[in-house]
């Protein structure tokens, strides 16, 4: 069945949404102080995020395709796989989906915000900052885990499980995926892997005012958005050159 392209923005947009609040609720339950789940481990915010990308996906696969990621769309449109005409459109309702996310999180975590003293630890709930402040670094895991998700996301959903009519496998698969990329390349900046994930919420962090909060960290900005985007085309460009799409 094919949706009309206003239910598919729609789906986008929840997607997104859901994907932050899931993903980044998780890392805000191990960062702010007074939480549950304070000090609990980076294990718990890679299983967050793996199931945040992974609900949406059984939710809105069939829908819009579940990209929740400009650097997905992008790398698609790129390839020839994905009308240009849909771009712009599905770009801006992952990166409102975004702030919209990042605005539960933040509502539902405000007295804990308010005791949190480390700003590193606030921003931490909204973007990612490279841990050594190396920008070179940060680009460099960024592009490599973008272009980790991107090309196996593609590998996952062109297999032969997902064309024969098992598409929750896949998306399961793809969610696993981004459990283990946090996990293994989360380490030296977070990581975004999303130029909506960490560019909507830290328009939210500049923009609202906290009790313990420093720099949105605007120098760092572009390479959460500029790497995964470079990434998204040349994962998605190999793929195609070498089992087409």
């Amino acid at each position: 069945m094919e949706f009309a392209l206003n239910s598919r923005l729609m789906a986008e947009f929840f997607g997104t949404a859901l994907m932050i609040m899931l993903g980044n609720g998780s890392v805000a339950n191990v960062e702010l102080k007074g939480t549950k789940g304070y000090h609990s481990g980076w294990i718990v915010i890679s299983i967050g995020y793996g199931f945040a990308v992974m609900i949406p996906a059984l939710m809105f696969g069939k829908i819009s395709g579940n990209h929740i990621n400009p650097a997905f769309t992008l790398g698609l449109a790129i390839a020839g796989d994905f009308p240009w005409h849909e771009v712009l459109p599905y770009i801006s309702m992952q990166f409102l989906g975004a702030i919209a996310g990042q605005l539960v999180v933040l509502a539902c975590f405000k007295p804990h915000y308010d005791i949190t003293e480390d700003p590193e630890a606030v921003l931490a709930i909204f973007s990612t900052i490279d841990a050594t402040e190396s920008r070179f670094n940060g680009f460099v895991n960024e592009f490599f885990g973008t272009f980790t998700l991107v090309f196996s996301a593609l590998a996952i959903t062109h297999s032969p499980i997902f064309n024969f009519g098992n598409q929750g496998a896949g998306f399961i698969g793809i969610g696993l995926l981004v459990m283990v990329i946090v996990t293994s390349f989360g380490g030296p900046t977070g990581p975004a892997l999303n130029p909506a994930r960490d560019l909507g919420p830290r328009i939210v962090h500049a923009l609202f005012p906290l009790k313990h909060k420093g720099s949105s960290q605007w120098r760092y900005a572009w390479i959460p958005v500029v790497a995964p985007f470079v990434a998204g085309a040349c994962a998605t460009l190999l793929y195609k050159a070498i089992f087409g799409l």
